[in-house]
């Protein structure tokens, strides 16, 4: 550690330490307005809050609960469920109060501590191996406010303070504006593809056909037990892109399947797989909340992939669904959807373009994933520099 820092703890460098209350198991309900009561997804993965995800409580119910009221420069740490998501409390949101999932670190009124820097600290590697530490291994599990006491950070004098929160703030303010560019460029790719396939099934060309969907193909609902067939569960199916996820493996499962061949398309119509679509090359079985389609021969079956893709067909298949908890598409409906058929040679020509458009989108989405993550190992290494002293 570099000269002049040292090594303290949360607890001692903090007035309170603490956390809120559910308003419902004190016998207050949320209300449609009043104070602002932040929960662990009303801040962001970059510490900024939603207000249109924060609930409100009555200012009865603030004053009841007393000890959780939110103070300006305290700091929001999440403690169950997203842990160590952190969030600087400032005036805009107040007055305001959390519940148990968020614990509240206030710090001692002392010069020699900046909270800004400690809202940084809670941020690096340092305080995240103390996370996975008390975590035991666990997948997830709850922190104890006992246990936030004693994470322990490396702290400067404040000039050293100050000048790191300052390098930081505008290194996290540069981040932020690149990937804010990044995601807006990679929704105006995937944005792009919509278009053009909005284009293909609403601007019809001379020759095309009114149909109905079962007018044009047929739905495989034979059941039976098959041995020895590659077996393809929803979990299989990658959304929009027509790929498999993993490795698809002969498997006989204990409740019946349909069969499938390379004539057919796939398509998931069970939440949340909902609307996953995807065209072997094989011969296999699936699940009963697959359904293989095999188109006629006027139509291909990559012609009837991207029509099921569409924003159009998905949200006509969602005012289908039924089932509140698990909802599914009611398929005796979607094959009364009207379908566009194209003369066979133009469908060709459309695939053609679509494949080609598909490719270079997710070339693009690669590529701006790629960069996403690379300036999200920027942001740490940055916090792991500053918090060894080596910027």
């Amino acid at each position: 550690m570099k000269a002049g820092w040292e090594v303290k703890t949360l607890g001692d460098m903090c007035d309170v330490i603490t956390k809120g209350t559910t308003p419902t198991s004190i016998g207050y309900k949320f209300s449609t307005e009043g104070i602002n009561f932040v929960k662990v997804e009303s801040i962001t993965e970059n510490g900024l809050f939603i207000r249109n995800k924060m609930a409100n409580i009555t200012e009865d119910c603030h004053n009841v609960l007393k000890r959780s009221q939110l103070q300006e420069g305290d700091i929001l740490f999440s403690i169950a469920g997203a842990l160590g998501r952190t969030a600087f409390v400032t005036k805009e949101i107040l007055p305001a109060n959390t519940n148990q999932a968020l614990a509240i670190i206030r710090l001692k009124k002392s010069s020699d501590i900046l909270p800004k820097f400690i809202l940084k600290a809670l941020e690096t590697g340092i305080t995240l191996e103390q996370i996975e530490k008390f975590k035991g291994g666990v997948a997830q599990q709850n922190l104890s406010l006992s246990q936030i006491k004693e994470f322990y950070i490396p702290i400067p004098p404040v000039p050293e303070q100050q000048r790191i929160v300052s390098l930081l703030d505008k290194a996290f303010a540069s981040i932020a504006t690149a990937k804010a560019n990044t995601e807006q460029n990679l929704k105006n790719a995937r944005a792009l593809f919509d278009s053009y396939l909005h284009e293909v099934f609403s601007q019809r060309g001379e020759g095309w056909e009114e149909k109905t969907l079962n007018e044009v193909c047929t739905i495989e609902k034979s059941q039976g037990n098959y041995k020895n067939l590659p077996y393809v569960g929803l979990e299989h199916i990658e959304s929009n892109t027509g790929r498999f996820i993993g490795s698809v493996q002969p498997m006989t499962v204990k409740s019946s399947t349909f069969k499938f061949s390379n004539e057919h398309i796939l398509y998931g119509r069970l939440r949340p797989y909902l609307n996953k679509v995807i065209i072997p090359d094989f011969i296999g079985h699936c699940s009963t909340e697959i359904f293989p389609i095999k188109p006629c021969l006027k139509l291909s079956k990559e012609f009837l992939f991207y029509w099921f893709i569409s924003n159009e067909t998905v949200n006509k298949i969602n005012a289908t669904c039924t089932g509140a908890r698990m909802p599914r598409a009611n398929m005796n409906d979607v094959l009364n959807f009207e379908f566009p058929l194209a003369p066979i040679h133009e469908q060709e020509i459309i695939v053609s373009n679509l494949d080609a458009l598909k490719k270079e989108t997710q070339r693009l989405e690669t590529l701006y994933q790629r960069k996403l993550t690379a300036l999200d190992e920027l942001k740490k290494s940055l916090l792991h520099k500053a918090f060894n002293g080596d910027i």
